[in-house]
């Protein structure tokens, strides 16, 4: 028998990345070795002392009881769809269609996929969630970076949106809150960004995930309730705010006019359909979580208020490092003030000290100053351990 010859995988995976897991590589290294481990770099709330709320897991087990474990209708159960479209008209959002997904990566995979052809381009923030790059990589599609002001709160550059623009692109994605920074955006930044689209015939893509997570009791404005008409999806879900990571639940919300909305709905509901569908108990936590009491949130919000502050405080106590105040979600996105590969700098922080954190340069291009991030979800002796050990770290090297 012929030699087997190795296996080539495809060009399509050569871009793809996603630095928030990649970095566990290094981790492990020094897990082998015998070191501890302080892990900051995924935002799963349920590793700390958070709890899935009990009244969604009740509903998913009832479901289970009463025999909802076949599959479900593609778009999703009946009961969630509405549950969604409700929710959405009590935030001014008039949606034309709901797609229930596994998590809303696999909303932000289905918009993406139904919209970008190969060698076209889709505007992402920069910083930014790393999934967007990863996904348009897959597409053989650019992500194309737009910065974000750290000077002005992390809020988007609208002059630096407009000028990466071509013939090319398709797509402005926006999250907002946004992760890594936690900025919240003004109004006037998303009716800038709207004009945008307009002028330039773009989809907005809108990533809400974090809306509930508010920190300093300011307004979330949702884009999607600034123009009816203008084609948007909305991407939300049980992951962040309803602390259900795990359960993978998530949704797309596609809003404007019909007329201009209607061929890519049909588009994104062949490939829902090609997939089968989302987790069928788990739906019924959908309708739970969004008429249901959001007693968690207050108690959520609350411990993220004193870890986001004694995040902040620190690490502006440390010589080289500079960190704003996020108003949302729960990260921060500090600068280091030294001359260092922010790679580097992470791996060998890990490497040295266990602090687990993931380097700036993986949630996009912009800025060029180095940064780290980090999640405030650990109790606070948790977090002070950390950065006791960022600043040691930091004396002996810098």
């Amino acid at each position: 028998m012929d030699k087997f010859k190795k296996i080539i995988p495809s060009r399509r995976t050569k871009k793809i990345a996603y630095a928030i897991r990649d970095i566990l590589c290094t981790a492990d290294e020094r897990k082998k070795s015998g070191g501890d481990l302080i892990y900051l770099n995924i935002g799963d709330p349920i590793l700390f002392d958070f709890e899935t709320p009990q009244h969604l897991i009740e509903a998913s087990c009832r479901a289970m009881k009463r025999g909802y474990t076949g599959y479900s209708a593609s778009e999703g159960v009946p009961e969630a769809i509405e549950a969604v479209k409700v929710d959405a008209r009590k935030k001014g959002i008039e949606p034309n269609k709901v797609l229930v997904t596994t998590g809303a990566s696999e909303a932000i995979d289905f918009a993406l996929s139904g919209l970008v052809n190969g060698g076209e381009n889709v505007l992402v923030p920069s910083p930014g969630y790393p999934l967007y790059n990863a996904l348009l990589a897959r597409l053989m599609g650019e992500p194309r970076p737009y910065s974000l002001n750290e000077e002005n709160g992390w809020e988007p550059d609208i002059d630096h949106i407009e000028s990466q623009i071509d013939k090319k692109t398709k797509a402005i994605v926006v999250i907002n809150p946004n992760n890594p920074t936690g900025a919240i955006y003004s109004e006037k930044t998303l009716r800038a960004i709207i004009e945008i689209a307009r002028r330039h015939n773009l989809v907005i893509l809108n990533d809400e995930i974090y809306d509930k997570l508010i920190l300093n009791g300011q307004h979330h404005v949702s884009i999607a309730t600034l123009d009816k008409d203008m084609p948007i999806v909305t991407f939300n879900g049980l992951s962040k705010s309803y602390l259900a990571p795990g359960f993978r639940v998530g949704w797309a919300i596609i809003s404007g006019a019909p007329e201009l909305v209607n061929d890519y709905t049909e588009a994104m509901k062949k490939l829902a359909r090609a997939r089968l569908c989302a987790s069928h108990p788990k739906q019924f936590a959908i309708p739970v979580a969004l008429n249901g009491n959001l007693t968690h949130l207050d108690a959520t919000i609350e411990k993220l208020k004193k870890r986001r502050d004694i995040t902040v405080d620190r690490l502006n106590s440390i010589r080289g490092i500079s960190c704003q105040r996020p108003n949302g979600a729960f990260y921060a996105f500090p600068r280091l003030d030294v001359d260092v590969n922010d790679m580097e700098f992470v791996k060998d922080l890990i490497r040295e000290t266990g602090v687990v954190v993931v380097h700036g340069s993986g949630f996009g291009p912009m800025p060029k100053t180095p940064h780290f991030r980090l999640v405030f979800l650990p109790p606070e002796k948790i977090l002070n351990e950390a950065y006791d050990r960022i600043e040691k770290y930091m004396k002996r090297h810098f």
